[in-house]
């Protein structure tokens, strides 16, 4: 008993269990399927808070550029989804059936050739998370092996986000320009618009979800979790230990790529688009602010700290249409100054510290009135 004790501490099971039910069981329970459906659109962004968790909190890089890893995974399936919604039949009024319609609309006659692999299902999806850690290993392995970190790290990943976007743009007849991929609509002829289908892809997400945090908690709880926390405090402590601190980094680094270009992914199966306006620079910075809100050194308040977010934008710009940035710009504010390490370190420096000492006084007054009534 006291071993599965240890290990439910160690691995944070009791908060992720009860995450898991807040997600699995209460939301589906007590929101329509186009509240869930918004729901798992912003789980989606919650693969990148993860991962921001492990290469920020634990390593202590702060990446600006997660938006880039996203977006490829995203691209990486809105291809597929793309091209199967593309048949000869659906496109017979274009000038070349068989192609995309943007591809139409700019005079190619012809399927580009890095487009033709992506007829296929298990190819698409093992680019989801090939090409985001291919360029997070690129990217990260010509910076940290020359020992280029701190904000000269976060600059270059902004400035990669910002020649991705203008990439993508600029090459309308190849990715949809700044429409990016639209009408994506079946899956192997599946309809992903129904409402059974939005319940599967929840459930998908979720369960991606949890199994990604569990294997990020695992990473943590490693020996490797330990060098990354010393890395992160004392870099030249390790480094003098005989550890190539850059190998590090670019582990790290290419993890919370992978996971972003899974979230990408789930993001155009779920919503049913993908646009370089997921790429830039502000959907970047707003994912590091899931991390901050939620706690960068959480893995659960990652999770709930994307959730809040999300949902305050959503029902903001509902409610308040002509003032919601601001009210946005209010909660962020907000909770950093209240809360500094996020809504993680709520639990970890007031509930739990309160609920701690609960218990043994408790326990003394308990004692004190039996000892009373042996005298008496």
């Amino acid at each position: 008993m006291n071993t599965l004790k240890v290990w439910i501490h160690r691995y944070q099971l009791a908060s992720m269990l009860l995450l898991l039910v807040l997600l699995a069981v209460v939301l589906p329970l007590t929101l329509d399927i186009f509240r869930l459906n918004l729901v798992g659109k912003y789980l989606t962004y919650a693969f990148v808070a993860i991962g921001l968790v492990m290469v920020w909190g634990y390593g202590g890089v702060l990446s600006l550029g997660q938006g880039v890893f996203f977006g490829l995974g995203g691209y990486a399936m809105a291809m597929f989804l793309k091209l199967e919604a593309s048949d000869a039949v659906s496109t017979a009024i274009q000038s070349t059936p068989g192609i995309p319609d943007f591809m139409d609309w700019n005079q190619l006659t012809a399927l580009p050739t890095f487009w033709v692999p992506f007829k296929s299902l298990p190819f698409a999806l093992a680019a989801v998370v090939a090409v985001p850690t291919l360029l997070a290993f690129i990217v990260s392995f010509a910076m940290f092996k020359r020992r280029v970190g701190g904000v000269y790290f976060a600059i270059i990943t902004q400035a990669v986000a910002l020649i991705l976007t203008v990439l993508i743009i600029g090459q309308q007849g190849y990715t949809g320009g700044v429409n990016g991929m639209t009408d994506l609509k079946t899956m192997l002829g599946w309809d992903t618009r129904t409402d059974s289908a939005k319940y599967i892809l929840y459930y998908l997400c979720v369960g991606l979800l949890m199994a990604s945090m569990l294997l990020c908690r695992w990473v943590q709880t490693s020996k490797l979790g330990t060098l990354l926390l010393a890395m992160r405090d004392k870099e030249d402590r390790v480094r003098f230990s005989g550890y190539d601190v850059a190998d590090f980094k670019i582990f790290t680094f290419c993890l919370a790529a992978a996971l972003s270009g899974i979230g990408g992914a789930l993001f155009s199966l779920q919503v049913g688009f993908m646009s370089p306006s997921f790429v830039g620079i502000v959907p970047s910075i707003e994912m590091v602010i899931f991390a901050a809100v939620g706690g960068r050194m959480s893995l659960v308040g990652a999770v709930y700290g994307t959730l809040l977010v999300n949902a305050g934008k959503t029902y903001f710009s509902e409610s308040f249409p002509d003032m919601w940035l601001f009210l946005m710009a209010a909660l962020f504010i907000g909770v950093t100054m209240a809360f500094p390490l996020g809504l993680a370190g709520v639990w970890e420096e007031r509930i739990k510290p309160w609920w701690n000492a609960r218990k043994p006084t408790g326990r003394a007054d308990s004692t004190a009135v039996f000892a009373k009534g042996e005298k008496a």
